[in-house]
């Protein structure tokens, strides 16, 4: 029997002003099996971007239950939110987020420093050499983003996102800033990862890349309106 990663059962997210109520999220039910590699695609204000906040616990739903494993997570304070957040979701966005006057090797170990169990010096290093080295970029450790092109950023953005052994990665645009060659190189390692069992949800606007998934849904004025099974993950 498959792993359940997470569940979304009922999911609606509205933003609120004085004037009017903006319905971003409409009913959403979402379950990702561990080793899916999901491709979320439409219009742009369909919804995506908020869809991966919920996922990534950046935001809170209005309406609806979503569970992490066996722990549900709709109603967490920030701080607790972090937390989980840090220890099981793993980002990957468009425009990097690396920090300039970090270190590559600093930039990766970001995430585990801020552990609330503390992690050692050592194991810090053993993992990002680790993940470093599934990228291909051991030879960069020390040196900053901004001597490094956007391909390379962009692996370094993987590694950072690989680093805490995330239940669940979590894609934004991966290659909106990158030429096709290097746009196909990154996708090349994607499906590497999954093939390995890393768990991804990725927010694309090609389709040739969406296509690459096992499962594409199609979000339409904050709905699902259509799923598509691509391969079936064993």
């Amino acid at each position: 029997m498959r792993e359940l990663t997470l569940k979304m059962t009922g999911i609606t997210k509205v933003y609120s002003t004085e004037d009017m109520e903006t319905h971003a999220l409409r009913g959403i039910d979402l379950d990702i099996y561990k080793g899916d590699f999901v491709s979320i695609c439409g219009p742009s204000g369909c919804g995506k971007s908020t869809l991966l906040s919920l996922l990534g616990l950046l935001d809170m739903p209005t309406t609806g239950q979503y569970s992490i494993g066996d722990k549900e997570v709709s109603q967490l304070s920030l701080s607790e939110a972090a937390y989980i957040r840090n220890e099981k979701i793993g980002f990957i966005f468009q425009s990097f987020n690396l920090i300039d006057e970090l270190s590559v090797f600093d930039n990766i170990a970001l995430p585990l420093r801020y552990r609330r169990t503390k992690v050692s010096e050592k194991a810090i290093e053993q993992k990002v050499m680790q993940c470093l080295q599934i990228v291909d970029m051991t030879h960069r450790a020390q040196h900053k983003p901004n001597q490094l092109s956007g391909g390379q950023q962009q692996r370094i953005a993987i590694a950072r996102a690989l680093v805490g052994d995330p239940a669940l990665l979590l894609v934004d645009e991966p290659t909106g800033n990158l030429d096709s060659r290097n746009g196909d190189t990154v996708m090349e390692m994607l499906q590497e990862l999954n093939a390995n069992g890393t768990t991804l949800c990725m927010v694309t606007h090609d389709p040739r890349y969406a296509d690459m998934a096992s499962r594409k849904l199609h979000l339409l004025d904050g709905k699902i309106i259509d799923t598509q099974v691509m391969k079936v993950v064993a």
